[in-house]
């Protein structure tokens, strides 16, 4: 059992209700027609849980962020990931400025995110820079008092329905530096926009940036800070990955197990077979131990106690239950799992994309293992 105070267990318990009565009879239609649902963005603004993350003088919350966050974010996916994505590009977006932000960025930008009326997108990948940041190609060259931008971002979630943009670019060879840019400037336009497999009601865009002015005071931090910032960045955001992967495992047990207390063969429910039990029981112990790894995760990030292994432990063994759950549940599904009349092939779809964003499960691997050697000595 999670420990909440009674602010936050008002939040969560709002968040269900929302989920309930909004999101759910949503999701189905939002993941057929691939469309972004600004409705539900506004209802998050209305809840404030796309500005957990910022000061509480601009609407976020005191104590706990990360926590809530992922709390949030594992009610909503249980009905529909790609909303619960909403506010993890939120979080992921506006952290750069929280976390590195001068004051005058922060009384210039905080306003309008606190609203919850503007959504904010992080740009850092592209065609031949995924995971391997240090193959960022885009360019920020410093020109009297401003930056000259070019570039070309892929898989920007948000992209194309963000009106503000952090950019992370190079200002030397080996030197990364983050920007803010405002999406309607002049320079900036939005590519293709993916037709994915999974995570459909999410926008994803490519963002071309050519020839962009930004103005000095735009830039968060100093030249080269980039790639601290954006490592920082990922400790906060690999455990709400986790809590999304977590929310789509629990709804694909959900509806197995049900789907097997119902459902006879050979004269008896399929939860009578020892061969479906077992598959259901290591479900469940999968569940309980990925929420313990991620709730953790998260409090350590809150408490500014170091999280990088916990967080990347918490996002690959969340992300891989999710995968082996969803896949479980089509199987006990059988036929029916195969179809869209029941929504596990869904959840599978979109289960799939959490072993691969914010950095692949074989990156996190490679961190864990680093971290551990550094625990050495």
């Amino acid at each position: 059992m999670i420990e909440l105070n009674e602010e936050q267990r008002i939040i969560v318990e709002n968040v269900r209700k929302a989920v309930r009565d909004r999101i759910a009879p949503l999701a189905s239609e939002s993941d057929r027609d691939g469309v972004f649902q600004w409705d539900i963005a506004r209802l998050f603004g209305q809840m404030g849980l796309l500005q957990i993350l910022l000061p509480p003088s601009y609407g976020g919350l005191e104590e706990d962020k990360a926590l809530i966050l992922c709390l949030c974010v594992e009610e909503i996916a249980k009905a529909c990931a790609s909303s619960a994505l909403m506010l993890i590009i939120q979080a992921v977006g506006s952290f750069p400025i929280i976390a590195a932000g001068n004051q005058e960025q922060k009384d210039r930008f905080f306003p309008r995110l606190s609203k919850g009326e503007e959504l904010i997108a992080y740009l850092v990948t592209e065609p031949y820079a995924g995971s391997d940041v240090a193959g960022i190609r885009a360019k920020a060259q410093r020109r009297s008092g401003e930056y000259i931008l070019d570039g070309h971002k892929c898989f920007a979630t948000h992209g194309g329905v963000a009106s503000l943009y952090t950019v992370l670019a190079k200002t030397a060879e080996k030197e990364l530096t983050l920007f803010v840019v405002e999406r309607n400037q002049e320079g900036v336009s939005i590519g293709k926009t993916e037709d994915k497999l999974g995570f459909r009601g999410s926008n994803t865009t490519e963002v071309i940036l050519e020839n962009v002015r930004v103005p000095e005071e735009n830039r968060i931090g100093e030249e080269g800070e980039g790639f601290l910032i954006a490592m920082k960045d990922f400790d906060m955001s690999r455990p709400s990955i986790a809590a999304l992967a977590l929310g789509i495992a629990e709804a694909a047990l959900d509806i197995s197990f049900n789907y097997a207390c119902q459902r006879e063969t050979f004269g008896r429910p399929l939860i009578k077979h020892q061969a479906i039990s077992f598959m259901l029981a290591d479900a469940a112990i999968q569940i309980e131990a990925g929420r313990g790894l991620m709730v953790e995760a998260a409090r350590r990030y809150d408490r500014r106690e170091p999280n990088t292994k916990l967080a990347s432990m918490s996002k690959c063994f969340c992300s891989d239950m999710a995968m082996k759950i969803t896949t479980d549940a089509i199987q006990i599904l059988g036929g029916y799992g195969y179809t869209k009349d029941y929504p596990v092939e869904r959840l599978f779809r979109d289960a799939k994309l959490t072993q691969i964003f914010e950095g692949a499960n074989e990156i996190q691997r490679m961190i864990i293992a680093r971290e551990m050697l550094k625990e050495r000595g």
